[in-house]
This record gives C-alpha cells, sequence and structure tokens, in this order.
C-alpha cells in the first residue's frame, strides 16, 4: 500500500500544529470538523458532540471546492476554512457560519506555487505558510482579519530544496520547518514578523530516511518527525533561539510499517503515529524533561486500514484516524495512560478522507 501513499501522504496537512489539536479546551457541546475528499474535489462537515463523540452531517455537506484539495486549515477565529488544492494550485478560502456549520467559498481562488501539499498557520492566524512541491518554494500570505483574504507577502514565494512537503512552525511564529523526503533532510527558516522566511544554516543532523511526516509539541520544545523509509520516528529538542535541532537521546525509536502520519496529544505527554501498512498506530510517552519516548504498554494499537492522518478534537478526549482503505473517519477515546480505545461513532466518508481540520 506504501507504494501509493507517497502521493496520498504528501497532500496531508502539517501535520504541524493542526496536527496537535491546538490544546485549548472547549467549553462548547460541540464543534465542527471539515474533511478533505480529494478525488472528487469537496470537503465534507459535521458537526461532533463534544460529550458522546457523535458525527452529525452538516445540511448540503459534502461542499465543492478547488481541484483536488488535499490540505485544510481552520483559522483560529473559526470564521475560515482554507484549503490547498494540490492539482488547482491555489488555495481556497471559504467562510464558516457558527451557527450552521456550512461554508461557502470565496472566489477567485488564490494562486499558489505549482501542487500546495501542506499549509502552517501561526497561533495568532495572521499569517499562512504553503508548501509547494513541484515549484519547490514556500509561499506565505497575510490574512486580513476582517474577511480572510489573503495577500501574497513581500519576496513570496521564498525558495527552497526541491519538493518541500510537510510544515511544521514554531507557536511563537519564529521558525519554520519543512521535510524534504528525497533528500533525506529537513530545512529551517527564520520567519520575521512580517512572515518573511530566512534561511536557516543547513542543519547538522544524523541519519534519517525519507523525513515524511512532523508535528511539533504545544511548547515548541521538540519536533517529531517520521522517517518512512526505515519504520521509525526521530525527536528534536529546539533551539528556540537559532533553530538548531538536537537528535534527543534514545532516538530514533522504531514504529510500525509506513509512519506516514505524528500527532501530539494536547497536553504534550504522549505522541501517536499512524503505521499505513501495518494498519496500526505506536503510541510513546514523553519524558517532560529529556523528551526521550517510552513505548507504552499495548502499543501499537489496531486501528482503521490504511490511516493515513490523525486529528486530535479540541478537548483532547478523541483522536480521529483517517482510514485509506476503509474511506472512514474512526473515533478513538483517549485514556490518561495514553491508551486508546475505539469509539461507536465512526463514520463513512464518500471518499477517501485525506486531511480535516476541527473547530473549538
Amino acid at each position: 500500500m506504501f507504494n501509493e501513499a507517497k502521493f496520498a501522504c504528501m497532500i496531508l496537512c502539517s501535520l504541524g500544529l493542526a496536527a496537535c489539536g491546538g490544546g485549548i479546551l472547549s467549553s462548547a457541546p460541540s464543534h465542527l470538523a471539515f474533511v478533505s475528499l480529494t478525488s472528487n474535489n469537496t470537503i465534507a462537515a459535521y458537526r461532533i458532540d463534544n460529550n458522546t463523540g457523535a458525527f452529525t452531517a452538516i445540511t448540503g455537506s459534502p461542499y465543492f471546492a478547488g481541484n483536488s484539495p488535499t490540505s485544510l486549515l481552520l483559522h483560529p477565529s473559526g470564521k475560515y476554512l482554507y484549503a490547498a488544492n494540490q492539482l488547482g494550485n491555489s488555495i481556497s478560502l471559504f467562510t464558516v457560519d457558527s451557527n450552521s456549520g456550512s461554508i461557502t467559498e470565496v472566489l477567485p481562488e488564490t494562486p499558489a506555487g505549482v501542487s500546495p501539499v501542506s499549509m502552517a498557520m501561526n497561533a495568532s492566524g495572521s499569517l499562512l505558510f504553503v508548501a509547494n512541491a513541484f515549484s519547490n518554494n514556500i509561499s506565505v500570505y497575510s490574512i486580513n482579519s476582517a474577511n480572510g483574504a489573503l495577500s501574497q507577502i513581500a519576496g513570496s514565494p521564498f525558495s527552497t530544496y526541491q519538493e518541500p512537503g510537510a510544515l511544521a512552525l514554531t507557536p511563537s511564529g519564529n521558525l519554520l520547518y519543512t521535510m524534504n523526503t528525497d533528500l533525506s533532510s529537513i530545512i529551517g527558516f527564520a520567519v520575521s514578523s512580517s512572515g518573511a522566511l530566512r534561511p536557516l544554516p543547513p542543519l547538522t543532523l544524523p541519519q534519517i530516511q525519507a523525513p515524511f511526516a512532523v508535528a511539533m509539541d504545544p511548547a515548541g520544545k521538540y519536533l517529531y518527525v517520521t522517517n518512512a523509509a526505515d519504520n521509525a520516528l526521530s525527536i528534536f529538542s529546539i533551539n528556540s533561539s537559532t533553530g538548531a535541532l538536537t537528535a534527543v537521546p534514545q532516538t530514533p525509536i522504531a514504529t510500525g510499517t509506513s509512519p506516514v502520519a505524528v500527532a501530539v496529544q494536547p497536553n504534550g505527554q504522549y505522541v501517536y503515529v499512524a503505521n499505513n501498512s501495518s494498519n496500526n498506530v505506536s503510541i510513546y510517552s514523553i519524558d517532560s524533561t529529556t523528551g526521550v519516548p517510552t513505548q507504552i504498554t499495548g502499543s501499537p494499537f489496531s486501528v482503521t486500514s490504511g490511516p493515513l492522518f490523525l486529528q486530535w478534537d479540541p478537548n483532547g478526549q478523541w483522536l480521529y484516524v483517517g482510514g485509506q482503505s476503509t474511506k472512514t473517519i474512526a473515533e478513538y477515546s483517549f485514556s490518561a495512560n495514553g491508551t486508546l480505545t475505539a469509539a461507536s461513532q465512526s463514520i463513512t466518508t464518500a471518499q477517501t478522507p485525506t486531511s480535516m481540520a476541527v473547530g473549538r
């Protein structure tokens, strides 16, 4: 299956901040969730009960989007949804009706580079970063808080090495990292207040094979990277001043087969890796002082077939797993010791789900 997964998983979100669910508790009875269905150019919308985890499809869903919407991000305000259209070479903006949950596209689409595959947004929602795989650059846009409109900043797009993939932005917004699977490298940038990117000195890293998916802990101390070619998870501590990365002792650590997604539990205590070909999720507890991971008892846990992405709900109570083979969003409840239990609220989607964005 993994011979198909390179394309499928390049299109996943940044699994960076979006993947960790934000770590902010919600007092609302429910939250909205949006799922990209890339193969038929649509976005499905749901309201999810915060207590039971039950999904309710929004009236009018799924909604037409651009050509091959492959990565979704929801603005921190909850008012705007962005979709990277991989074959359309554009970014779509949708306004979100918080009452009904419906979305409305605002045309025209914003031009991007060639094959936008992943996105990252700063905590304030003022800047959007987009990795363009086949034009070998990163586009940076300022976001109009009044209407969500995107404007490319001066100097954008910023050149990088060939085929940039998943993006991770520090919580402070001062450092950006992109995974380069073909070159087996991680490329870093310093980010100015305007969003301009300045390449960091080449990062001196131990040998990593095909870095693929990436996530960052809520404090911005550690970068978690899956190594698709050797079935492992690498963890790096981040120098907040220079952006330098240092391998955490006892890493890389073994995962299942074809690790294609990684997510950090909102409190930063556990890290989850989706293994596409072995149909399971590896779970590690993280030492808060050293960053050293320990695989928990019972890991890896079997999940829906062909897991493609991981997404936490806003309260850290549920973990959503996108199933490639089953065309499902499978829901798992989280226990205090990090274990997962299959919930009864999983849903089937019309096409293979490729990314997911959730509101608070």
